[in-house]
């Protein structure tokens, strides 16, 4: 399906993003094959890749992480297998070991979990597993890496013979030191290792003395370094041991090569299904570092980008602490092409390679930061034409080259085909470069393509405004401040604010009076007209921008308002129900009570009962037959009321207590009154206002009129001084 040039790739800066991916990868041959990534060519591989990468994302917020897929390279063991008659280093048998074991270990995962991760399960499940290919390596190299005793009986019956013949070194050499030693021929430290052989540290003047083998002196040849003689042949016998231990080693070592020699194919499979796996780990950490995700693909040629940021952009901010601003852009059936237009450094050659870098990343299974609901199609072709592109070697100007580039474009466009060209026209004489650039421009309308364009030529505009399936866009700028706001406008072509930028860039004023005097009187009254509507469009978006966040706020308080009313409405009416159902009650307590008074008068049964039957048939009258459901509901409901009023009486309550508790805190933080006789005072907790008529010992008499009583004075407050 993708037909995308290098050139393409490098104009939107595809490699740069590719090297970021590269450092997020865990292995060696995952790097390089980051660096290869490319757009891929099928639809159905496509989304394959973009949901592998999805479910590997999703991975990271779930608990059933996937686990580690890292291993070290065996490129150099499958090469060595490809060749007869050769054989692997023991390091490199405990690599295929990982490999193989890291393998096992994700298919068990991903036939645990394959729920969560379709794609990857499939992906996993194709591969043949195989138990023989480790059990033959550790059957022979243990968790070490060392060859195994019992790897063969030969081997195992050699190092059994070097252990006792290097007991019998031992034991000789030790005799031999005791001896030379109790006749003063050593020297202090006594013994040494030379050649991987013990050695008696023997006085230089003593050489003669000691029977054995000169393996070599000291540096000021003070001592001599002389293997005993009664070691000497064990030592001898070792050597040949050893030797005879290295063949042995190298023969089992051979013939394990031979046994996975058969599975060189299959083990090449599993190292590129792990460096496949480590590519889809590290485009699933930039997804997560740009906050990516996937969009719906359609087969509408509809492509709808909401928010989409510039990856590179985006992170390169991050990092800084700076605020990426977003851009949203729409190209279908009926807005094919569209033409942007503005003032330079306003954001528009990145809005171009933000289109065109998040179209080759989702082609080449990455997802891209957008919001959700954003929708994208495929291009069987994106064609490029940004930046300066002057060729030295071949001779080629930048306008010669954009022709050059024109011819390609004019040969390849199609309805399939998404082409991008900043500064559209430029390189030439204005007027004539103008003109061309439109025939361009139509030739790529009537073949149905689709793409967006930068420009600054009016013509270009006008075509743009003409056209049914074309449209002009702009990118917004503050004509107050003469700064740049990083928005695209669609539906409106935009001003350059050539004069503008000019005297906000230092240009004296009379030289731009003099320029504006030299060109003709409509065009300066045109581009004028442009940037004021430009500025009339700015201040409308932000009015409209508030009006919508009040009129968001002014409903959302609406419906606040309205769910109070209907909640307080709800209560009071529970509230009247209840009130009504005690009333009812009381009155039926009433009735009772008058026809047990007559009992209590007239001792008479029959006349009782029938008042009391004469009150429950009343009372039945008025209530209306309800079905068991109906009645339990009913009961139900005031058991919620009641419940709600004893919890708003148990919450006012509480409040009182609080309420008492801070006042007690109050009163007793308030410094106390010094009483004395006739002053007037009060109990702490009562209304009452007595005269204190005596005072002894903490206590107090207070004559309230009709009596006195004896209280503490702790107990009492000061209501007024005596006169």
């Amino acid at each position: 399906m993708a037909n995308i040039h290098r050139k393409t790739l490098e104009d939107l800066e595809f490699p740069t993003v590719l090297q970021q991916l590269s450092l997020r990868c865990n292995t060696d041959l995952g790097k390089q094959l980051a660096l290869d990534v490319a757009p891929l060519a099928e639809e159905k591989d496509i989304r394959e890749a973009l949901g592998k990468t999805s479910e590997y994302l999703s991975s990271f917020v779930s608990d059933n992480r996937i686990p580690n897929h890292g291993f070290d390279a065996i490129g150099t063991e499958l090469k060595l297998l490809k060749i007869d008659n050769t054989t692997l280093e023991l390091q490199g048998f405990k690599r295929i070991a990982s490999i193989c074991d890291t393998l096992a270990t994700h298919q068990k995962f991903f036939k645990k979990f394959k729920e969560y991760y379709p794609l990857l399960q499939a992906t996993v499940s194709q591969l043949e597993t195989s138990t023989e290919i480790p059990a033959l390596i550790n059957g022979v190299i243990d968790r070490f890496g060392e060859v195994k005793d019992n790897a063969s009986d030969a081997l195992l019956g050699i190092r059994r013979q070097m252990n006792h013949v290097r007991g019998k070194i031992s034991q000789s050499f030790g005799s031999a030191l005791a001896t030379y030693n109790a006749s003063d021929y050593l020297d202090e430290i006594r013994e040494s290792v030379v050649e991987n052989r013990r050695v008696l540290a023997v006085k230089a003047m003593y050489r003669r003395k000691v029977k054995g083998s000169v393996m070599g002196t000291s540096k000021t040849g003070s001592i001599v370094y002389i293997e005993p003689e009664a070691a000497l042949k064990y030592s001898r016998e070792l050597g040949n041991l050893e030797f005879e231990e290295k063949e042995e080693v190298q023969r089992i070592l051979k013939q394990l090569t031979d046994q996975i020699r058969p599975f060189r194919t299959l083990l090449s499979d599993y190292q590129d299904y792990l460096a496949q796996i480590d590519v889809t780990a590290a485009k699933a950490k930039h997804a997560q570092d740009i906050n990516a995700l996937l969009p719906h693909i359609n087969q509408d040629n509809r492509l709808y980008l909401q928010d989409a940021y510039h990856p590179l952009l985006y992170l390169s901010n991050k990092r800084n602490n700076q605020k990426t601003h977003p851009q949203t852009i729409a190209l279908h059936d009926e807005n094919r092409i569209i033409v942007i237009s503005g003032p330079n450094a306003g954001g528009k050659s990145i809005t171009l390679k933000t289109i065109g870098l998040l179209q080759v990343m989702l082609q080449s299974g990455m997802l891209i930061p957008v919001h959700e609901r954003s929708e994208v199609c495929l291009f069987e072709q994106i064609l490029t034409d940004i930046g300066d592109n002057q060729s030295i070697e071949n001779h080629l100007s930048t306008y010669s080259y954009r022709l050059k580039n024109m011819q390609q474009f004019l040969k390849r466009c199609n309805h399939r085909t998404l082409f991008l060209i900043d500064e559209f026209g430029t390189g030439s004489d204005p007027e004539l470069g103008g003109a061309l650039a439109e025939a361009f421009l139509e030739v790529f309308y009537e073949r149905g393509s689709y793409g967006v364009i930068t420009t600054h030529y009016a013509n270009l505009k006008a075509l743009a405004n003409e056209l049914p399936h074309m449209s002009n866009a702009n990118m917004l700028f503050d004509g107050r401040t003469l700064e740049p706001t990083f928005q695209l406008v669609l539906g409106q072509a935009g001003s350059s604010f050539t004069f503008e930028v000019a005297q906000k860039n230092g240009i004296p004023y009379s030289l731009i009076n003099k320029a504006k005097k030299k060109i003709e009187r409509g065009k300066v009254r045109f581009d004028a007209t442009i940037a004021k509507l430009q500025k009339e469009r700015s201040k409308m978006a932000q009015t409209g921008s508030r009006l919508q966040e009040e009129e968001a706020k002014a409903r959302e308080e609406a419906a606040r308002l309205e769910q109070l009313n209907a909640k307080i409405k709800s209560k009071l009416e529970n509230y009247q129900e209840l009130y009504d159902h005690d009333q009812r009650m009381i009155q039926l307590g009433n009735k009772v009570n008058v026809a047990a008074d007559k009992y209590f008068q007239n001792n008479k049964k029959r006349v009782l009962v029938s008042e009391l039957l004469r009150i429950v048939e009343t009372e039945n009258s008025k209530r209306k037959k309800k079905t068991a459901k109906e009645a339990k509901e009913a009961r139900a409901k005031k058991a919620q009321v009641a419940q709600e009023v004893q919890k708003e009486v148990k919450v006012i309550r509480e409040k009182k207590q609080v309420a008492k508790k801070k006042a007690a805190l109050k009163a007793k933080h308030k410094p106390k009154p010094v009483f004395k006789l006739n002053d007037r005072v009060r109990m702490a907790d009562g209304k009452a206002v007595g005269t204190i008529d005596k005072l002894e010992k903490g206590k107090a008499v207070v004559n309230y009129g009709m009596f006195t009583t004896n209280v503490s004075v702790d107990q009492l407050e000061l209501v007024e001084r005596k006169p």
